[in-house]
């Protein structure tokens, strides 16, 4: 690993403790779960949003790096440097403001697009787990490879967005897998199918509005490419081309095996 990369991903590390030492000092707060704003795209901001977003802002200023911000909170943040760290504080945040074992930290540093994104990191907040994946030098979890399962279409493991929000195609996949979980946090649902823990992640809601932006996905779409995945929209459109914002939203079909796309979900990855 070259020694440049070696301490970004140092500076993603540190970043990452950091915002789990901060959602594990909230966790009894009777305010963790107060609105205290308005995001950048006009979602309400929750105090442990709020708390774990400002970590990372002083850990970015402790570090000295000139990395620009692009946060689900405070929308984007010039810091003058040529790269971007797409930042979603806390993942999850339904889950974190329960004490619900699924919220993660999601990091991604790159430019321009979901396929600029040369590392994403993703802690998971609960178990302190961290995965991450480099470009051209693999995914791993707590410093060991990871890869994605072949599928054989027998005892298939999908997770997949439910509620009152999610398409008709999406509850339609709870009769035909053989095993469905919905977490609620996208990024280490991408990152445990990168793992071979399942087979695919779907997120695909009725109203675009209500779908997965870039920072939602960027660290675990890295991830899940470097351990021998991919992703593409519901509609079998690669993702690579979706910029790093917060203005746009995308469906999600993630799988370990492109042929999980093809015989389950109906739409082939292009």
């Amino acid at each position: 690993m070259p020694a440049s990369v070696a301490r970004e991903l140092g500076v993603l590390h540190r970043i990452g403790i950091a915002v789990e030492r901060v959602a594990r000092e909230s966790a009894r707060s009777p305010h963790r779960a107060d609105v205290v704003a308005m995001g950048a795209t006009g979602t309400p901001t929750e105090e442990v949003d709020r708390l774990a977003e400002s970590a990372i802002l002083a850990a970015l200023e402790q570090e000295g790096v000139d990395w620009s911000v692009v946060s689900e909170e405070i929308g984007r943040v010039d810091r003058g440097g040529r790269r971007t760290l797409v930042v979603d504080p806390i993942d999850g945040t339904a889950n974190a403001v329960r004490n619900l074992p699924f919220s993660t930290v999601s990091l991604a540093l790159g430019e321009g697009t979901l396929d600029g994104v040369d590392l994403g990191l993703v802690r998971d907040l609960s178990r302190g787990t961290t995965y991450w994946g480099i470009r051209g030098e693999g995914a791993f979890r707590d410093g060991r490879p990871i890869r994605t399962r072949a599928w054989t279409g027998r005892g298939d493991l999908v997770f997949v967005n439910l509620g009152h929000h999610a398409s008709a195609r999406s509850a339609g996949l709870v009769g035909r897998a053989r095993r469905v979980r919905s977490l609620g946090c996208a990024s280490l649902e991408m990152s445990l199918v990168a793992e071979g823990a399942g087979d695919a992640y779907v997120f695909e809601n009725a109203e675009d509005g209500m779908n997965l932006r870039a920072t939602d996905i960027a660290a675990a779409y890295r991830i899940l490419l470097e351990a021998g995945g991919g992703a593409s929209d519901a509609a079998g459109r690669p993702l690579g081309d979706f910029p790093l914002g917060v203005e746009r939203r995308t469906t999600v079909v993630a799988w370990g095996d492109p042929a999980y796309g093809r015989s389950v979900w109906g739409a082939a990855p292009k």
